[in-house]
């Protein structure tokens, strides 16, 4: 241990947070080679560097091309199969419902359908489940609902893989499923027309980092390839693809999955589309979370998409793919307004359930009990809506893999997962589905869903014990940093140089910068527990700051009563508010000098 504390940047073995600050260790060599060849500044350098980029593929990663990073869809196993049959439904303009899943990546999804469909001049029906009443994905009422409304033919959006017994009875009916999603298979591969699963195990697409959205959009590609084939085109307009990149982004950002190859391009093109406001939904959207300058993942992933997803929490389902589809400024207006509202009623009903989640945890650590190496917390009318955001809170601030469940009157309780970097959450519930411990569930390595009876928890939680052991995770998390500056320059500058390397997001993390030994003024307390203040370096240049309440209390204890030189970790980020064009710094972390 002595040589990882030596090795600790600026000294911290153990900050406020409880992590193990490093600094992030490049090849000189290759950091001089590529500051030689492509003339960019050494810090530039080094966040490639560290990114295991070398100077033959930089100028490719700085400017990354759906169009040299997209694959042949047909590579996706049942992927051609199931575009004939789609492109024989726009052609004879059969009826055809998408069903998706209640967040934003099913609402995209389920959007990029809609919107194609609309533009090779045909319609779309859609179904998003009720959370509360109906739970997640493909269930036998919707599906007969569905059916006796004439829809005869399907397509599944984020959902659908480990729906077994729907799809089933489904095709008993005469029903045609089609299943794009891309969470973890189990218990064999459903009983429908197609699934387009790169998790499938036969599928040697390699595109498992994708989001729904992501999968989604792979079938389009390959159904436009299709119908230009077959001559659709011929007597009207070709959808222009490009065009919904916003959507695509949108989703691949929320659901967290890695930003790394064709993800990456997705999002930046993405984001570029978002520019030209092309999607009213999401310009109305903007508006009411007060989003200013120009959008980036920040923007789709705390402000665009929570508002998003409140509706399948505590609101309307729908609201969200209604929204993102809908043609007219007012109604968009409209259901902004409602996905901002419903926000407000999701924060509020979080809170209730974290407190008392959180509560249970530290009556465990009060009585001497060391942490398992899971968490579970369950509770008597929780709200299902926002479990999935407090199972995050609670693996953030303890470091586990985090069950919450809430248990309805009958005894049957949904359930949300969040998990640690190590451990696979959508392996472990699928292995639970195959063993019969619970009644459903499904996911991916970060994040899952259960659904489970009362009577079921014990073996469950004997399950999970037994299946993750006496894992290590009680030491300090590490805290890789990318760069060591002073508030002066910690400026607009640096902000947009470092940009080159986004956008930022899961697999391609933020940039880390540590401001040693600065001193901190005017702090207070605002909104919900945030803390403004403002840095100041030995050298001159102050610099705004902002630790929101989800970054741990010790920290923002430690803003508001050090008058001693600390040292500061966290993120530059544009501070564009009214009009202006400046940089202010987000706590992530600290330690007194």
């Amino acid at each position: 241990m002595t040589d990882e504390t030596d090795r600790a940047a600026l000294g911290v073995s153990r900050s406020a947070a409880g992590q193990f600050w490093l600094m992030q260790e490049n090849d000189d060599r290759q950091v001089l080679t590529l500051s030689q060849r492509l003339g960019l500044p050494d810090l530039l350098c080094r966040m490639l560097a560290s990114r295991g980029i070398d100077a033959e593929h930089a100028e490719a990663y700085l400017d990354p091309k759906i169009r040299d990073l997209l694959i042949d869809p047909s590579l996706m196993a049942d992927m051609d199969k199931a575009t004939e049959r789609l492109a024989k439904a726009i052609i004879e303009d059969e009826p055809i419902a998408v069903f998706g899943d209640y967040d934003v990546d099913g609402a995209t999804s389920s959007s990029l359908l809609i919107r194609y469909w609309r533009a090779c001049g045909r319609d779309m029906q859609f179904y998003i489940p009720d959370r509360q009443k109906e739970g997640y994905g493909p269930n036998e009422a919707a599906f007969q609902k569905l059916h006796d409304d004439g829809y005869k033919l399907l397509i599944t959006v984020d959902c659908g893989t480990m729906a077994h017994d729907v799809l089933a009875n489904a095709k008993a009916r005469g029903q045609e499923v089609i299943v794009a999603d891309h969470h973890q298979t189990g218990g064999g591969l459903p009983d429908c027309f197609a699934l387009i699963n790169p998790r499938r195990a036969d599928d040697e697409s390699g595109l498992g980092h994708l989001a729904a959205v992501g999968v989604t959009f792979m079938v389009l590609v390959g159904l436009n390839r299709t119908l230009r084939r077959r001559g659709f085109f011929e007597a009207r307009d070709e959808p222009d693809l490009t065009h919904l990149l916003d959507l695509v982004a949108l989703g691949t950002v929320c659901d967290v999955v890695p930003l790394e190859g064709v993800n990456r391009a997705f999002v930046r093109q993405g984001l570029s589309i978002m520019q030209q406001g092309r999607n009213l939904g999401m310009q109305a959207l903007g508006k009411v979370a007060r989003t200013e300058g120009l959008w980036g993942t920040y923007q789709l992933g705390f402000q665009l998409g929570p508002r998003v997803n409140a509706g399948g929490r505590v609101g309307q389902a729908e609201i969200g793919t209604r929204l993102l589809t809908t043609q007219s400024g007012e109604e968009a207006a409209g259901y902004a307004a409602r996905l901002d509202d419903f926000n407000t009623q999701r924060r509020s009903i979080e809170s209730d359930v974290q407190d008392a989640a959180m509560r249970n945890v530290e009556k465990m650590l009060e009585t001497g009990n060391a942490l398992p190496p899971y968490i579970l917390q369950a509770g008597d009318g929780w709200h299902a809506g926002v479990i999935g955001i407090v199972a995050g809170r609670l693996k953030d601030k303890y470091n586990r893999p985090t069950f919450v469940i809430a248990f309805d009157a009958a005894g049957l309780g949904k359930g949300s997962a969040r998990s640690v970097s190590s451990v696979d959450v959508g392996k472990l519930v699928a292995g639970a589905v195959d063993e019969k411990l619970i009644e459903a569930g499904g996911g991916h390595a970060m994040a899952a869903g259960v659904t489970l009876h009362r009577a079921q928890l014990p073996a469950f939680e004997a399950y999970l014990g037994e299946a993750l052991g006496t894992m290590a995770l009680d030491a300090p998390r590490r805290l890789r940093l990318d760069a060591s500056l002073t508030p002066q320059a910690a400026n607009r500058d640096l902000w947009e140089m470092m940009q080159q390397v986004g956008p930022f997001g899961a697999g391609n993390p933020e940039p880390r910068i540590v401001l040693p030994a600065v001193k901190i003024f005017n702090q207070s307390v605002v909104g919900d527990g945030h803390v403004r203040c403002v840095l100041a370096g030995e050298g001159g240049g102050r610099l705004k700051a902002m630790a929101f309440a989800s970054v741990p209390e010790e920290v923002r204890m430690l803003l508001q009563t050090t008058r001693s030189p600390v040292h500061i970790a966290g993120f530059l980020r544009a501070d564009d508010w009214n009009g202006r064009r400046d940089v202010q710094f987000m706590v992530h972390d600290a330690a007194p000098v």
